[in-house]
């Protein structure tokens, strides 16, 4: 009789165990959606998020295997509960075409985020054809996936492609790690970002493969605290922190500070390791400090090691003043980076007359012309020191 009571006992517990999973574990199948790419899933993923959030319990909004259209998902927090996970083993398909919006997929003010998994596809070429033919009309394109203002987020796992604008916008918060991403865009696909980090602390990017259009990742103004370790980046701009002080309108622009960048590797990249502002003398407080790049390769690198502080994308344009840039560039450590240039110039520290990059720091650097031959070092209005192999020979 006992025993039997025993087994009656365990049958409950799990059937109760089963309803409590079942209760807050959300299939985007079970509320409509169609995993075969041409029905809109915007409303039935609408529906799991809004369970899930509302949920007092850790709640999962499941995305199974198949291919699932969505034409836009917002979700916004904050959610009663702590830990609300996305996790995605199919495909989630942007539309033919312009999106619509600045962003795609949002995630606004949910804390204790967990993305995982799965693909996002966002469509980008046609947007990208448009620009390519310079059409004065084209979309500025949307963002795949947006953080915004949310704190302790996870994102693991996922793979974007094909992005009409950045792939993956970090803005606005605080203890975010994202690890085991690959990112893919043509190498010819225009501002397609892989990460852009800005707004935001305690960040860090590990693990992450991404070839991209532009920069593999990117730094804007008011980051700190940010860790990038063991990105391999090509084809695309590399990693670039910037660029700053575009605003002429005088509005104070937040700095960039204590940022490493470890382990990283670079193939047939536009850039390695750069700090990109513009030659504006309105931006006002913006600064840079605080920056470890180490332990660096590079092949085949137009511009493996550089600091631009004229950045002119528009080669003399309108949009750029020819003025003396306002920010301040201190304290920058350049740790064990080797590899090859694609240029003679290896090194070029291109910093601002009216505020001169300080605190410079070269230590065991070997970086040559492709072949072997030697390379060049060019400095103005920089200062510091090199210490250890220092090849090309410091310019400072």
């Amino acid at each position: 009789m006992a025993s039997s009571k025993a087994s009656l006992l365990f049958c409950y517990v799990l059937t109760v165990a089963a309803t409590a999973e079942a209760a807050f574990f959300y299939n985007v199948v079970d509320l409509g959606a169609k995993p075969h790419g041409r029905t809109d899933s915007a409303d039935a993923v609408a529906a799991a998020w809004s369970a899930a959030c509302g949920s007092r319990q850790p709640a999962t909004v499941y995305v199974p295997k198949g291919s699932f259209l969505l034409s836009h998902a917002a979700f916004s927090g904050p959610c009663s509960s702590s830990r609300v996970t996305l996790e995605i083993d199919g495909t989630l398909v942007a539309p033919s075409g312009y999106t619509g919006g600045d962003e795609w997929i949002m995630f606004d003010h949910v804390d204790g985020l967990t993305v995982s998994g799965g693909t996002v596809d966002g469509r980008g070429a046609s947007v990208w054809a448009c620009k390519a033919a310079g059409h004065g009309s084209c979309p500025n394109g949307a963002t795949s996936v947006m953080v915004l203002n949310s704190r302790d987020v996870v994102i693991s796992g996922l793979r974007s492609v094909n992005s009409e604008l950045y792939h993956v916008v970090i803005n606005g918060c605080d203890g975010v790690t994202v690890r085991d991403v690959k990112i893919v865009a043509p190498g010819s696909s225009p501002n397609t970002d892989g990460i852009h980090v800005q707004g935001s602390s305690g960040v860090t990017v590990t693990r992450a493969s991404i070839r991209t259009g532009d920069d593999c990742v990117s730094v804007g103004p008011g980051t700190a605290r940010l860790r990038v370790e063991r990105v391999s980046c090509g084809p695309g701009h590399g990693i670039s922190i910037g660029s700053l002080g575009k605003d002429d309108d005088g509005v104070e622009e937040a700095g960039v500070e204590n940022v490493t960048v470890t382990g990283a590797s670079f193939a047939g990249t536009d850039n390695g390791l750069r700090i990109k502002t513009w030659a504006r003398a309105a931006a006002r407080g913006a600064y840079v400090r605080g920056v470890a790049f180490e332990h660096a390769t590079m092949r085949d690198v137009r511009n493996p090691i550089i600091i631009d502080q004229n950045y002119c994308p528009n080669h003399g344009g309108a949009g750029c003043p020819h003025q003396s840039s306002a920010v301040k560039i201190s304290d920058v450590r350049y740790t064990d980076i080797q590899g090859s240039s694609a240029s003679q110039v290896a090194v070029k520290f291109d910093c601002s007359a009216s505020n001169p990059c300080t605190g410079i720091d070269l230590q065991d650097i070997r970086l040559t012309l492709d072949g072997g031959a030697p390379a060049e070092a060019v400095c103005q209005h920089a200062d510091g020191g090199a210490s250890g192999y220092v090849v090309p020979p410091s310019c400072l």
